[in-house]
């Protein structure tokens, strides 16, 4: 028994590591620049002054400076960088599933992985929050890679009380928890409701980004027989007919209404949204969303 824990204590370990080491090289390579670009700081600092030179902006001349030496200084300005990443991560049922080789979950933690090691390569600070109808787990921000570490180790041990999901428990924890701005990536497959009100204040009071996580057969089921479909987190049933046409069209149509309907519901919050899939890679999209950031700001 003992050397049966301590092989699966190695393999999560080998996990881990591994984790670790593409994730850090994502980050250095592709997006840590991105998204220090798209992340400023919360504003800039005095750092020194110096002796003006030819096409300096005026504006910063230092006039008590230049009038004690008889010379022009001008202010010296630096970004005001620090800031604080929080990660709040689904631990709902619905997140366990997946078609492909990975699941929603493994999807979320492999992303929270790459932001929260190009957050401490931009010196910030990094916490999480995973929740389902209840904050769950909460490790407050902390700068280093030892805390990212801690981080990846409990998203891949959790395993949440509740397999349900309340929007509202979680974004009414982090506004009243968290008060000066923060970067907060919210990584759900949005399947609850009552999320409007709370996404609307983190938006206003935070650099607030949602990652929509999907899966495949999400948009529509393939052309089988009979299927039991229970869902995770009610233990609902319904049986579909996976070998007629018609019904997995209507399946499939009714899919794409929810989904249209849900775009359509963001736009109207103006909520900055980063679609994901378990069949895709990430790099793409997340490299997408941090350059058209880049532009925007």
């Amino acid at each position: 028994m003992k050397r049966s824990e301590e092989q699966n204590h190695k393999a999560f370990t080998d996990t881990i590591r591994r984790i670790e080491i593409r994730s850090r090289r994502l980050a250095a390579e592709l997006f840590s620049g991105e998204y220090h670009s798209s992340f400023k700081g919360r504003g800039i600092e005095f750092q020194s002054v110096r002796e003006y030179q030819y096409g300096d902006d005026v504006r910063t001349i230092d006039w008590n400076t230049s009038a004690r030496k008889h010379e022009l200084y001008i202010k010296v300005f630096t970004e005001e960088r620090e800031r604080t990443m929080l990660l709040l991560v689904d631990g709902s049922a619905s997140m366990l599933f997946g078609s492909r080789e990975r699941s929603k979950r493994d999807l979320a933690a492999e992303v929270s992985a790459v932001l929260a090691f190009s957050a401490i390569q931009n010196n910030d600070k990094v916490g999480l929050v995973i929740f389902t109808d209840r904050v769950e787990t909460f490790i407050p921000p902390r700068k280093g890679r030892q805390q990212v570490l801690v981080i990846l180790e409990e998203l891949f041990r959790m395993k949440p009380a509740s397999r349900k999901t309340d929007f509202d428990a979680v974004l009414s924890f982090v506004g009243h928890m968290r008060k000066r701005q923060a970067i907060v990536f919210l990584l759900t497959d949005l399947l609850g409701s009552n999320y409007e009100r709370g996404m609307k204040l983190l938006n206003a009071r935070h650099d607030f980004v949602l990652m929509h996580i999907s899966d495949p057969l999400d948009c529509g089921l393939p052309e089988t027989g009979l299927l039991d479909l229970e869902d995770p987190e009610t233990g609902g049933r319904i049986t579909v007919d996976a070998g007629s046409r018609k019904a997995l069209e209507r399946y499939s149509q009714g899919q794409q209404r929810q989904a249209e309907a849900l775009r359509e519901k963001l736009l109207r919050m103006k909520t900055d949204t980063v679609r994901l899939d378990t069949g895709r890679s990430f790099i793409g999209e997340l490299n997408t969303f941090f350059r058209s950031r880049e532009r925007r700001y």
